[in-house]
């Protein structure tokens, strides 16, 4: 039991140094020689854990996913509207980026491997599938217009989230995420909802989720 914790430490170790040097330098940048040196591990130790470096990144993009679809599945058992719900999940997303090393490095491997048509599309794809299905309750639940296409909502709101986070990073490093974000929805809501809703805009732009420290 000492020896399989002793190895899970040892790959979380090797897991948070290796995303540090992919957030700075990205795939092609990130030598293995600065991870282990970052990790503070042996290339021995990499090794047994992970087979290479492309190995690594993979491992590194399905915790990312992993982090952001648990955030998503805890955000649907709130019990608030679903467009609340939405607001909620953009929030959260942005919070993890701007607080976790391991989902800032997994959205920049994924950019970067998708230039070459070798990036997962699987963490996008759930954003987006599960935006379109709260989105479809927001329609039913009468917070959105009756005309509005779930699908389209859904990637379109996935879409603007990245680029906001993107110019974050550029102009700020994203210290002003978090208010680019309720610019986005500021602008957003009023022309989705139905005007008979709209006295509600500013509890539904104040919607955030708070993670159970516990958990």
């Amino acid at each position: 039991m000492v020896q399989q914790a002793r190895a899970a430490a040892t790959r979380q170790q090797i897991v948070r140094g290796a995303a540090e040097m992919f957030e700075k330098s990205g795939f092609e940048g990130a030598r293995l020689g600065n991870i282990v040196e970052n990790a503070g591990i042996t290339k021995g130790a990499l090794y047994f854990h992970f087979r290479s470096k492309e190995d690594l990144a993979r491992f590194i993009i399905g915790e990312q996913h992993r982090i952001s679809i648990a955030s998503v599945e805890a955000i649907g058992r709130e019990q608030v509207s679903a467009i609340e719900q939405i607001v909620m999940l953009c929030h959260e997303m942005a919070r993890q980026i701007v607080n976790d090393p391991i989902v800032r490095a997994g959205i920049r491997i994924t950019l970067e491997l998708s230039a070459d048509d070798q990036g997962p599309a699987d963490p996008y794809l759930d954003w987006i599938n599960s935006c379109e299905m709260l989105a479809t309750r927001a329609v039913e639940q009468g917070d959105l217009l009756a005309d509005i296409d779930p699908p389209r909502l859904a990637r379109f709101v996935i879409g603007a989230f990245t680029g906001v986070q993107t110019v974050s990073q550029v102009l700020t490093q994203r210290t002003d995420l978090e208010q680019r974000v309720d610019d986005m929805w500021g602008f957003l809501l009023p022309g989705i909802m139905p005007a008979s809703r709209h006295q509600g805009i500013a509890r539904i732009r104040r919607a955030r989720w708070v993670p159970d420290e516990t958990d």
